[in-house]
């Protein structure tokens, strides 16, 4: 299996290979996303760091309704994939983390390797989370439908707009970051079973 990313007209390839674990599936997947992110970083700098926390969650929000009206209708008119749309999903919910961290009077403008840094604190601390929920789920996340992952990100999507509504507080549920977390490996887990899928078709 191969996992890749648009990036203008070239695709990033992350290295192919025959993937064996859930945790070499993220690392895989993650290692095509960062070196979007780093792209990224050189094209525009880090102009997402303008976007309030509501912006942000829109962002997020668009990229998975969009996923679910293709699974609705199945066929889409625009030709980008609905991969990419997962890829988007994670990097976006990690530029989400890391503005979550930053004080209020933070620069727009990170300097390239701070950027760096802090978006693999994130993936680290993301792959800490996928590696103790599969131990105790016991990868049951396997056993779920593409379009339940999709539903599920949908779902923690609208807390987070809540939450955000609701000034950040909350009495007894996990906060923004939580939320986005769980985004992130949803969007992984869903982009190993497509990949499989066509690997399988």
């Amino acid at each position: 299996m191969e996992f890749s990313i648009r990036h203008g007209s070239e695709y990033i390839c992350a290295k192919p290979r025959t993937l064996k674990t859930t945790l070499e599936s993220f690392d895989e997947i993650m290692a095509a996303c960062r070196e979007l992110f780093l792209k990224k970083t050189v094209d525009y700098g880090t102009s997402w760091r303008i976007l309030r926390p509501a912006s942000m969650t829109d962002q997020l929000y668009i990229k998975a309704k969009r996923i679910r009206s293709i699974e609705e209708k199945q066929q889409q008119k625009v030709e980008d994939r609905v991969e990419d749309d997962y890829f988007g999903l994670i990097n976006y919910s990690i530029m989400a983390l890391i503005q979550l961290e930053l004080p209020e009077d933070a620069p727009i403008e990170l300097p390239p390797e701070d950027a760096v840094v802090r978006y693999d604190a994130k993936v680290a601390l993301t792959r800490e989370l996928l590696e103790a929920k599969n131990h105790d789920y016991g990868e049951a996340w396997r056993d779920m439908r593409i379009a339940s992952m999709t539903d599920m990100i949908l779902q923690k999507l609208l807390r987070v707009r809540q939450i955000e509504d609701n000034a950040g507080k909350t009495l007894v549920s996990e906060g923004l970051d939580a939320n986005y977390l769980d985004i992130i490996n949803y969007a992984i887990f869903a982009l190993i079973k497509l990949n499989e899928q066509n690997a399988s078709s």
